[in-house]
C-alpha cells in the first residue's frame, strides 16, 4: 500500500474524510459471507428438488387410485 493511501485510509478511520472504515468493510464481508452460505444452500435444494421431479413425474408408479 502506498504512503498516499495508507494516509487516505487513516483519514477514513478517523472520521476526517467519508468513507468506508476498515471496520465496516470487514463487516461487510463477514455478512456477504454469512448471506453466501444460505443461497448456496438453497440453489443445492432447488436443483435436487428439479432432479427428482424430472424422475419420477406425478401419477407415475403411484399406488393411489
Amino acid at each position: 500500500m502506498t504512503l498516499w493511501r495508507w494516509m487516505r485510509r487513516a483519514d477514513i478511520d478517523d472520521g476526517a474524510r467519508p468513507g468506508v472504515t476498515g471496520r465496516e468493510s470487514a463487516e461487510l464481508r463477514e455478512a456477504r459471507r454469512r448471506i453466501k452460505l444460505p443461497e448456496q444452500e438453497s440453489e443445492v435444494l432447488r436443483r435436487a428438488a428439479a432432479c427428482l421431479s424430472q424422475a419420477h413425474p406425478p401419477g407415475e408408479g403411484s399406488t393411489r387410485s
